[in-house]
């Protein structure tokens, strides 16, 4: 007989949407060689890590290289001068109080917000918002919890919970009593954010109905507006429903050197089968320490130096300089009469598709038009429909570009 696999993984779609994207980037450029791309789809930024970062690097390579300071494997959950400098910064400093034990370095928030599945039962029912980062759904189709594919693109398993417009892209509460919720604020791929009042609603629903909030907030760096939480945390009793993801990427630049962190309190409890309960820390911890073998050091020497004065303020300049972008797109799509969204708390920015267009023709539009590659809308969910995603990690000259391509043709 031949190996056996697993049937959920053959559910999917057989590309991941931003490999689908490259390919249909690919195939235009071969045919138009002379095109000069704007790339302004995949989130990724093109800045360089900041001095304080290099430096952080360059302490680890230097330590790595010397008998006295050489470290081999290191603690799963992840160095305590990085965990401690997190707890410091990132949340006593807001007046929340996170422990360094409750706090766990990865290799990025996509690895945990993609792994954090396994300590949880199949049977669980998963809410999302619509659209929503692709990961969320796919890794709980891989793990059996999503159903059947649908012929409107939605899984029998799951719901969807519709940021449009309409309700000013503020999710309504779940209707079918979900066990884990999957919220990201400031929202990939939406650009919009959840204000304290509103985040507050959700944790009284999660604290009411026993829920688990995955709460993804890997662009918290980028809120500007004073009623916006950087943190699930700042919410009373979230430190009792929800597991919180950050992301050294998009706030440093750490796209290719890899690091993020997870929040998991103490006080975090589900149940098992017989009806027990169980410390969800507790099993995240015995899942990192069998399954990952923690993030490089040099790496997490580098996200150590995030945390000095220099390295607090290159961040803030480097995400002013994404933001300024931002407000660039922002004021040329609206005066060649485009309807958005977004990039006032986030890096993105949310076009409504003109004439009635669907996401891909607005793709393929933009892309034959004006060498522009955007993220279809519907790649992100059936509420997607209708809209396409741009990003503010260019630089300001071809931003300026992009904007004067855009408003020409529109």
């Amino acid at each position: 007989d031949m190996i056996k696999v697993n049937d959920n993984f053959t559910l999917l779609s057989p590309s991941y949407l931003f490999s689908e994207i490259a390919k249909k980037v690919s195939d235009f450029q071969a045919s138009h060689p002379d095109a000069r791309i704007i790339r302004m789809g995949i989130g990724d930024v093109t800045r360089p890590i900041c001095q304080a970062a290099a430096q952080g690097l360059r302490r680890g390579i230097d330590e790595e290289t010397r008998e006295d300071t050489f470290r081999g494997y290191g603690p799963e959950q992840g160095h305590a001068f990085l965990r401690e400098a997190i707890a410091r910064d990132d949340y006593k400093a807001r007046g929340i109080d996170i422990h360094p034990d409750e706090i766990f370095i990865s290799d990025g928030a996509k690895s945990d917000t993609g792994n954090i599945g396994d300590i949880l039962s199949a049977q669980c029912r998963i809410a999302v918002t619509d659209p929503v980062y692709p990961v969320y759904v796919d890794t709980n189709v891989m793990a059996g919890r999503a159903g059947s594919l649908q012929p409107d693109g939605r899984w029998d398993r799951i719901e969807y919970l519709p940021c449009t417009a309409a309700n000013g892209f503020v999710p309504a509460l779940p209707v079918t009593d979900p066990d884990v919720i999957y919220l990201c604020y400031p929202n990939n791929p939406t650009g919009t954010s959840l204000t304290k009042a509103q985040l507050t609603e959700w944790v009284n629903y999660a604290l009411s109905h026993h829920a688990l909030i995955l709460f993804d907030s890997a662009y918290e760096a980028y809120i500007s507006s004073p009623d916006v939480p950087h943190s699930i945390y700042e919410i009373d009793g979230a430190r009792q429903c929800a597991i919180e993801f950050r992301s050294f990427s998009k706030t440093a630049g750490f796209t290719g050197l890899r690091c993020g962190y997870t929040v998991v309190p103490r006080e975090l409890e589900g149940v098992d089968s017989k009806g027990n309960k169980v410390n969800l820390r507790q099993l995240w911890l015995r899942r990192q320490t069998t399954k990952f073998n923690g993030a490089s050091y040099v790496v997490q020497r580098a996200a150590e130096a995030l945390y000095t004065p220099d390295g607090h303020r290159q961040i803030a300049d480097t995400i002013a300089y994404y933001m300024t972008n931002a407000a660039m797109l922002r004021q040329g799509l609206s005066q060649a009469g485009m309807e958005l969204y977004g990039g006032i708390d986030a890096p993105y920015i949310w076009v409504k598709t003109p004439h009635g267009m669907s996401s891909w023709q607005f793709f393929s539009t933009l892309l034959e038009r004006c060498h522009i590659v955007g993220t279809p809308g519907v790649g992100f969910g059936p509420s997607g429909e209708g809209y396409l995603r741009l990003t503010a990690f260019s630089s300001h000259q071809v931003t300026r570009e992009a904007v004067e391509r855009i408003t020409h043709q529109y």
